[in-house]
């Protein structure tokens, strides 16, 4: 698809939630879970944080979408984790999987891995060095935060679509979406979303409610990053460089837009 078909798309997407406020399911990290409920509610679905092993399958059931986001993970969150996704996979309901901080630590990693392969997620969403470490590729991470970036974020998406055989989203200065054959680009973005904590979670919760009602999940997850994205340039630009301003004005600048999506400011591109 052309950018501006990607953009009809979200248009679409957005009315339906709109029109159904689809339940969307987190299962994530302390840190994100108020900024991503608000968020949720800006694009106008309507969230949950549910961790409770006794609860998250009835949750999840009742879920358009689920997010499974292993921010802050212990041992005895992992059923919580896994009983999430596996429900809402058994259901047909999109899974978009976070594997925060994977390759900053051995735990990390072998969780992130265990995550992809026993609940098969629609999307898996994390920066460079987190999908590098699913891989077994070395990448640069302090904490849960990626250093460096690869010289060809496509090639490593479309290596970890192939592996993980899901769509894959690996996001930084540029942004690669790819399933395995075919990958798109996204160069919307602004260096403040570097300077809070928690956009990228955000972006994960942006591409878990546009999958909710439903679509292409190659297509959506690359105009969701694009989405979000543009929001961050639409803060910038009001907000300066204030990093409270700005995380204020990201979630406005993000409703704002689930009105009207200028034309021709959407940045998607085949690779």
């Amino acid at each position: 698809m052309k950018a501006e078909e990607i953009r009809s798309l979200i248009r679409e997407n957005l009315e339906k939630v709109a029109e159904t406020r689809p339940l969307v399911h987190h299962v994530t990290n302390y840190v994100v879970m108020n900024d991503t409920a608000n968020l949720t509610l800006c694009l106008g679905a309507l969230p949950v944080m549910a961790h409770a092993r006794e609860e998250v399958e009835e949750m999840a059931a009742q879920a358009k979408a689920v997010v499974i986001n292993m921010g802050t993970p212990s041992p005895a969150w992992e059923e919580s984790l896994l009983l999430a996704g596996k429900t809402a996979r058994r259901l047909g309901r999109p899974v978009v999987l976070d594997p925060v901080g994977a390759g900053a630590t051995s735990y990390r990693t072998r969780l992130a891995l265990r995550l992809a392969e026993e609940i098969r997620p629609t999307v898996v969403r994390g920066n460079a060095a987190e999908i590098s470490s699913m891989l077994g590729l070395e990448g640069q991470i302090r904490g849960v935060e990626a250093l460096s970036s690869p010289d060809d974020p496509a090639q490593l998406a479309r290596c970890a679509a192939e592996k993980l055989g899901c769509v894959v989203a690996v996001t930084g200065e540029r942004d690669a979406v790819s399933d395995g054959e075919r990958t798109y680009l996204v160069a919307n973005g602004h260096p403040m979303l570097g300077r809070i904590t928690g956009t990228g979670c955000m972006v994960t919760t942006t591409v878990a409610v546009l999958l909710s009602p439903g679509g292409p999940v190659l297509e959506l997850t690359a105009g969701a990053l694009a989405l979000f994205g543009l929001a961050g340039e639409e803060a910038a630009r009001i907000a300066g460089e204030r990093p409270g301003a700005f995380r204020l004005e990201l979630f406005d600048s993000l409703h704002r837009l689930t009105g009207h999506i200028p034309a021709g400011r959407l940045l998607v591109e085949k690779a």
